[in-house]
This record gives C-alpha cells, structure tokens and sequence, in this order.
C-alpha cells in the first residue's frame, strides 16, 4: 500500500528528475498522475499538457486529460483530448467511446453516432458504448436502430442493466409496452434503479 510518506518521495524524485531534464515527459506524466490521485485536477493538467507537448507519443497523458476535463465539467475539452489519443493510438476504442459519450451530452448526434460504431468496431465488448449508442439514435429519432441495437447488445450482455433500461425505454417510445415492461423488469431485476416516472409511464400497461 502506497503511504502520504511514500508519495512525498515519489514526487521529490520526479521533480528532482525534472530539475536535471526540464522537458522529461516520463517525469512530467508521474506528477501528473500523482496530482491527479490527490485531486489537483488543474495542476495535474499543466503537467500533462507539458508532457504531451515534450512526447509525441504520450497517449496516456491524452487519456488522462480527457478523464480530468470530464470530471471538470469541459466536454469539448473530453473530446478534444480523446481525439490526440487516437490519433496517437488509432485502435483505442475507449478514445472513441469516450468521444460518444461527450457528443451525445453535447447533444452532437451524428457525431456521437459516427464516434461510437467506430468505438464498437474496434472493440465490440465495450458494453457502455452500444447503451449511449441506444440513446444517440433515441437522440436522433431513429428508434427502430435504437432497437436493433439495443437488442444486440442484451444478447451478447443480458447481465448489463443499463442496456436493458435503454432498450426497454426505446421500446416504449416505439409504443412496444409489452417489450418496454419486459427488459425494464429485467433490468430491475439486475438491480438496476429504473427512474420511477418511467415506471409511472408503464404501469397502465401491465397484465393485470
């Protein structure tokens, strides 16, 4: 386990590492990191930024950028730095996703949509992805591929309650109650808390 004693001593080294080579990416990205893990988010930035700008290749500075200006509320920012991450590390299908995410909270929805199969095509896996991919097309009125694609993602990830609220709730908007009540169930099932106005919604609708 890693003490306040121990990570004193690991940033004296990396800034004494920096004092003999001002432009060492490696050191500037331990600070980085460092400062992150203690909520420094805008000092860990600058260091971030300094070791992008002194490594063309620091792909995990790029990550972490786009981890920071998320969490600071910048979504051109999330997308911004997904994008060098990319660029440096092309098959990063997370860069993608994250991208997804960002535009589709920006209400940007072709660009979500573009982002995310992109992300699904590097990594078909990433189950977060194919549930914001649901809710871009709900985003852009395509329901029947909202449900295409939410069909898809419960049957290789069924255990994924997110991706069964999502699919239960294109299927309502599409006036499928009978598929809508069917996968929020399972989602609550999986311990999911469906919002309660969606239940309200549905609630005329179930089997007496």
């Amino acid at each position: 386990m890693t003490t306040p004693q121990d990570s004193r001593e690991f940033i004296e080294e990396q800034i004494n590492m920096l004092n003999e080579n001002p432009e060492c990416a490696n050191a500037q990205y331990n600070l980085g990191v460092s400062l992150m893990q203690q909520g420094k988010l805008n000092e860990a930035i600058n260091f971030f930024e300094e070791a992008i700008a002194n490594s063309g290749r620091m792909f995990e500075a790029c990550v972490n950028l786009g981890y920071i200006y998320f969490k600071l509320g910048d979504l051109e920012k999330v997308v911004e730095a997904n994008k060098k991450a990319v660029e440096i590390e092309p098959r990063y299908a997370r860069g993608y996703a994250n991208q997804g995410f960002a535009y589709l909270q920006m209400s940007k929805t072709d660009e979500a949509i573009e982002a995310l199969n992109e992300a699904i095509e590097l990594n078909p896996e990433i189950v977060q992805a194919w549930s914001n991919l649901i809710n871009a097309y709900i985003q852009k009125d395509d329901l029947d591929k909202a449900i295409a694609t939410g069909e898809k993602l419960v049957e290789f990830a069924p255990e994924f309650a997110l991706g069964q609220n999502n699919l239960a709730f294109a299927y309502y908007l599409k006036d499928n109650y009978e598929k809508a009540i069917k996968h929020v169930d399972k989602a609550i099932k999986l311990g999911f808390g469906v919002h309660p106005d969606f239940l309200k919604e549905l609630e005329p609708y179930r089997k007496k």
